[in-house]
């Protein structure tokens, strides 16, 4: 019996540490959507529509797990990123169709993360004019050095920051019993403003840079289809502990704003949200948070962006090479840092209205990157046994549609109420 136990505990063991060895790409992916726009998003969502949209988030939540875990799957069975498959697959027209739309969806999203440097440091009283110039050739240097994988572990366990939201609900005592009848009873408010931050929801907790990224990252980390279930158990954790994370941004700001009518104009509103912690100090523990966050996604996303299109188009990348060989590589990381800084540099330009809309654009051209995921993960051709089951197909399926059906309503309320 003791025997029996101890290789039981044996196994167990070996089981973990394989665990620990492929952890990184499932958590740091969805980790990594709680930047900028997502924790200004989430906060715009409970200070101005309450708990009424955590439905959302739930379903959102099951989606991103879904979707995500697609990506690593056909990066475990291709040990290719999604840029190279798509040219492979689709050819060279409509692979610049994908990267074009990436592109500006990820330079929507950079500019999220400067405006995120800017809104934070305008909490202490820094000029945008002075943090984001800084912020910019901080992010370039790491980047060009090649210490991005360091910078980011570092970052990373900054993130930890978001645990203040957790706390902090719990000492808000908010009406759990309101927040789970509205995680799951639909609620929805046919006008632009809801439908658009209805968007923006979904848009900031899965997004199309993710779905290059994640499946890039499983690619460089070396693994393949034998570390599928525990890359499959890390993404659906992942998927988890991030929109649990939002779930508590969501119910602190609508007790503490949304009660009381405050609606989120700029970055010292939303921090407000934070006073039954932090007193005080939460404005300056707000403005810590949003500048990890921004600067986590400001280090992510010109690399992700980089690596995918020079993937897809054959073009050298890496930062082991020299300006010479990943002149395209280097060229786009500048090209996504610096325009994002001149958007947020723009004077009296919301910073909160660009971190929210970048979130919009991320929702809207998220169904078109998914389509090309879903045509590749069933087609048996380059997947063989490991093409989607049902469950997932219609996981897929009712996210690309309801977000579709979503603009759509969108743009024909803009059209009434203006008309």
């Amino acid at each position: 019996m003791v025997e029996a136990i101890k290789k039981r505990w044996q196994i167990l063991k070996y089981k973990f540490i394989f665990f620990l060895g492929v952890v990184g790409p499932g958590i740091i992916s969805a980790n990594a959507d709680n930047d900028a726009g997502g924790i200004t998003t989430y906060s715009v969502v409970g200070a101005h529509f309450g708990t009424k949209m955590l439905w959302v988030l739930l379903l959102v939540t099951f989606a991103l797990a879904v979707t995500q875990e697609m990506g690593v799957r056909i990066g475990l069975v291709t040990r290719q990123g999604l840029g190279g498959i798509i040219r492979e697959t689709f050819g060279v027209k409509l692979t610049a169709l994908v990267m074009f739309l990436m592109l500006i969806a990820n330079m929507g999203t950079v500019t999220a993360e400067f405006a995120g440097v800017a809104a934070s440091f305008g909490i202490i009283g820094v000029s945008k004019y002075v943090a984001v110039p800084i912020a910019a050739l901080f992010v370039f240097f790491v980047l060009f050095k090649g210490s991005f994988k360091t910078t980011q572990k570092i970052f990373l366990v900054f993130s930890f920051f978001y645990i203040v939201y957790i706390i902090n609900g719990f000492i808000i005592g908010p009406d759990f019993g309101q927040a789970m009848t509205d995680m799951v009873t639909p609620t929805i408010e046919f006008t632009p403003i809801f439908l658009i931050t209805m968007i923006a929801l979904i848009g900031t907790t899965i997004t199309p840079w993710g779905q290059f990224f994640i499946q890039s990252y499983v690619v460089d980390k070396g693994l393949d289809i034998q570390h599928y279930k525990a890359e499959k158990v890390e993404v659906y954790l992942g998927a988890i502990i991030t929109n649990v994370v939002s779930f508590f941004i969501i119910i602190s700001t609508a007790a503490t704003l949304y009660k009381v009518g405050i609606h989120i104009a700029d970055a010292g509103d939303a921090a407000a949200a934070l006073e039954p912690l932090a007193g005080h100090l939460a404005h300056f523990l707000f403005a810590f948070g949003l500048f990890v966050a921004s600067m986590l996604g400001a280090f992510i996303l010109p690399t992700a962006t980089a690596y995918a299109i020079c993937e897809a188009f054959g073009w050298e990348d890496g930062f082991d090479t020299d300006w010479s060989r990943g002149k395209y590589f280097y060229s786009i990381i500048l090209i996504t840092i610096i325009l994002p800084c001149l958007i947020v540099l723009i004077p009296k330009i919301s910073l909160v209205s660009i971190m929210v809309l970048s979130q919009d654009i991320n929702g809207i051209l998220l169904p078109f990157v998914l389509l090309f995921v879903l045509k590749i993960i069933n087609d048996k051709s380059i997947m063989g046994e490991y093409t989607n089951g049902f469950w997932s197909n219609l996981v897929a399926w009712i996210t690309i549609i309801g977000i579709i059906v979503a603009t759509v309503v969108l743009v024909a309320s803009s059209f009434f109420i203006l008309g």
